[in-house]
Parts: C-alpha cells; structure tokens; sequence
C-alpha cells in the first residue's frame, strides 16, 4: 500500500518558518535593545501591579517619558559617533595633503642647511619690537641676532640666513657664516618697555607621514618634532 502525505504536511514546516521569522535579538547596549529590556520591565510591572492599586495614568505616563528621553538620548549619542568618524575621516584626507609640506610647530630649534634656516615667532599680542636670538648648542653662546622690529599679534615665519654677527669673526674681522647643523633660538619681545611673556617661538619641520587610530585621531608625524596633532600647526609654509 502506498501513502500518501498531505500536501499540508509537505508545506507546513517551510511556510511556518517563513511566516514566523525568528526574531532578530538587538545588540547589547543599542537603542532598540534597551527599549526592548523598558517595555519588558513595563509590562511585567503592569502584569504584577496589585488590581486594588493599579498604577495611575501619572505613573504610566511618566515612564514612558522616561523611555522617550533615555531612547532620545541613545539616539543623539549614535548620531553623535556617526559624525565623529565622518570628521575624522575628512581630517584624515585634509591631513595627508600635507605630506611633504612645512609646517610651523612650537619649538626653540632651527636647522641651518645650505646656509638657510626657517623659524617663526608666535605674538597673542602685538609687540613693539620683536628679537630673534641664536644661540650654537655646542658652545651654549649666541651667535647671531635678527631684529624683526614692530608686529602685529599672530605667527610670523622668518630665515636666517646662518650669519654669526656675535660669533666668530675672519681675519678681516668680518662674520663667519654658521656651519650647517642644529642650532636653538629664543624670542625676545617688548612693549612700551616691558618684555612680553607671551612670545613664543616656532620651529620648522616637514610633514613625513600621516597616523590615524580610533583613539588617537589624526597624527602627523615630523622628523625632528616628532609626533603632533593637526592643532599644534600653527602655519602650513
């Protein structure tokens, strides 16, 4: 005898799964998830409440004005992170375009190659007269002064172009050019007399490549500096 199975039977189990799809469980710590586990605790709490004291409309309504703002502000956080890691991935790109490009960076040093160095000044406020002083690390002596006169507030690159007017002298008595190497320098700002405690000074260095992490942000890596942040360039040359 042969048996026939019910076309019902044949279907059942594939139409069941179809019709009822396993429910997707939210991610710990997500916004549906923590509305589910608020609406969990609700409706338990509706299901157990005593009937000869139920809870009032208040009550109800303020919890869910509770649910409302924590989901808000879930929602806000999410949107916050989102825009995050698009600002970071626009300071990324921004920052490998400077790849191979000078900077200015707060530093004292100055590398003098082929009788030029390049520096700065940094003045908050505008000064009267403005002193670049050089001084040779090795012998710890100042060896050539710039005067930059009066200048306004805000960064102002400058060269020096290795000369030794307080150092050594020829047998001529003129200045000997500085030799190529690293030398240090110091700011020495006034005004109406008074020295200016708010000059600094700023060193050159060349972007050599770019460093991004989620933690981290971006980072951009100098030879001499070393590591530094988009904010501490105070001028791209």
């Amino acid at each position: 005898m042969t048996t026939v199975q019910s076309p019902t039977n044949l279907v059942s189990q594939d139409l069941m799964n179809a019709v009822n799809a396993k429910k997707t469980t939210a991610a710990d710590g997500s916004v549906q998830a923590d509305t589910d586990k608020f609406m969990t605790l609700l409706v338990t709490q509706l299901k157990n409440q005593d009937p000869l004291n139920p809870m009032d409309n208040a009550q109800l309504t303020s919890q869910l004005a509770q649910l409302s703002t924590v989901t808000g502000v879930n929602k806000l956080n999410t949107t916050l992170d989102s825009l995050k890691a698009s600002y970071q991935s626009s300071e990324a790109l921004q920052a490998t375009n400077m790849i191979g490009h000078g900077v200015l960076v707060e530093g004292d040093y100055a590398n003098l190659s082929s009788g030029k160095a390049v520096m700065g000044v940094e003045l908050a406020t505008p000064a009267d007269d403005v002193q670049v002083i050089v001084t040779d690390p090795r012998t710890g002596k100042d060896i050539d002064s710039i005067s930059m006169g009066p200048q306004p507030a805000g960064t102002v690159p400058l060269t020096w172009d290795g000369g030794t007017s307080a150092g050594a002298v020829d047998s001529s008595g003129n200045p000997l050019a500085a030799a190529n190497g690293k030398y240090s320098f110091r700011v020495v700002a006034t005004r109406a007399g008074q020295q200016l405690t708010d000059a600094k000074p700023l060193a050159f260095d060349v972007v050599s490549s770019v460093t991004t992490s989620a933690t981290g942000g971006v980072s951009l890596n100098l030879p001499t500096k070393g590591v530094v942040t988009m904010a501490d360039v105070k001028q791209i040359l």
